[in-house]
């Protein structure tokens, strides 16, 4: 039996063909391929363009929310397969770092220090994974840790985690790279972390700016956030991130800066459930 997260619990994420389609507003994912009838959560596309990397709940993983890999064959996402470090329990949030180093993710597997926690896995020269490395103390805690998102330079790690002290149940924060590792982290201020859930979001280039998933009242949006965490966020103009939809999961593509993936539920065009949907990436004003 597959094992349905809750919205708050999965956040929400998308993605379809990169480089085949003229954009507009935006434009769906991987048609039948990434997005299908099934829910597709966040994905995130190797520096190189020639993969991508994005969670769903379909049929033929090994149990609960997989990873899955398509590769770019003839200007077309081809060949899903599900990833070999797949468990029983879920795995979801993939990012790959700009340097095409790591691939990064979060599970709820049992070997974790409590709920969710931030995994990641070397990335070898062939293309092939390493084994599974659990993020350090200094990230991972007994409270739930998810979506995983390293600024452009690798220099900072963004995350969500919720538990004691939070402005609300999620929040935003940071951590300082430390050789492999990273260093203890801190929270964001508020308002950037409000009463509502920050759950996660991606880095708009290396001087600050980011765009976020914003949880409330079972409803989920993205939102833009200037190099001055002190100034409001503004909800990102699309048509379908508004206050009753549900988008979010917004990373942007390594291969392709100028463009990026959410998740969402758009009229048209739509596949299933959740899809990914690619539009371009936000500029946001007010930053070096």
């Amino acid at each position: 039996m597959r094992t349905p997260l809750s919205l708050l619990a999965l956040g929400v994420s998308l993605l379809s063909a990169p480089h085949a389609m003229a954009l507009s507003e935006f434009g769906i994912e991987g048609m039948g391929v990434v997005s299908t009838k099934a829910n597709e959560a966040q994905a995130t596309i190797a520096p190189d363009g020639q993969r991508i990397v994005w969670a769903s709940d379909r049929g033929g993983g090994a149990g609960g929310w997989d990873l899955w890999q398509a590769v770019l064959r003839d200007g077309r996402w081809q060949d899903p397969t599900p990833l070999a470090l797949n468990s029983a329990s879920d795995e979801v949030d993939p990012f790959f770092s700009h340097d095409g180093a790591w691939l990064y993710f979060a599970s709820n597997r049992p070997s974790g220090r409590g709920g969710f926690d931030l995994y990641g896995l070397m990335i070898r020269q062939d293309g092939s994974f390493g084994p599974v490395l659990a993020m350090p103390v200094t990230v991972n805690t007994a409270a739930d840790e998810r979506r995983p998102a390293v600024r452009p330079d690798g220099e900072v790690l963004l995350f969500a985690r919720n538990g004691k002290g939070s402005q609300g149940g999620f929040d935003l924060y940071v951590a300082t790279a430390q050789g492999r590792g990273f260093n203890s982290a801190t929270p964001l201020p508020a308002p950037l972390n409000s009463a509502a859930d920050e759950l996660g979001g991606d880095w708009l280039g290396n001087d600050g700016a980011l765009a976020i998933t914003r949880v409330a009242d079972g409803q989920s949006r993205v939102w833009l956030v200037g190099c001055d965490y002190a100034k409001p966020a503004e909800p990102l103009v699309l048509s379908f991130n508004t206050a009753e939809g549900q988008t979010g999961a917004p990373v942007v593509d390594a291969s392709k800066p100028s463009e990026m993936v959410v998740a969402g539920q758009a009229r048209s065009p739509k596949a299933g459930g959740l899809d990914l949907y690619r539009l371009r990436t936000p500029a946001v004003a007010g930053c070096r």
